[in-house]
């Protein structure tokens, strides 16, 4: 093969190959930028979030804080679709009958 003929081969090959994805990108539908949501101001405040955002604060001392305990047994219990037990009934006093 004769090296202009390899040149001009390569260069229709280069051509039809950036027509092609011309082609493609104009016909391409743009996607309008997804927006992320923020919760509006007129949203009632979730006691669990703020709990668990201040258990977020806390850092490793949450781990030994009660109330933290508390809040992530119950975000648990809500992502698991768990109802919470029930508390235990205090024993009935026994009057002797």
């Amino acid at each position: 093969m004769d090296g202009k003929l390899l040149a001009r081969v390569g260069a229709i090959v280069f051509v039809a190959v950036a027509i092609t994805a011309t082609a493609i990108e104009l016909t391409r539908k743009e996607e309008e930028p997804v927006q992320a949501s923020r919760p509006s101001e007129h949203t009632p405040a979730d006691p669990l979030r703020e709990a668990q955002r201040r258990c977020q604060l806390l850092g490793e001392a949450a781990a030994r804080d009660p109330e933290c305990l508390r809040t992530w047994a119950e975000t648990r219990d809500r992502f698991l679709g768990v109802s919470p037990a029930p508390a235990p009934a205090s024993p009935q006093p026994n009057d002797g009958r």
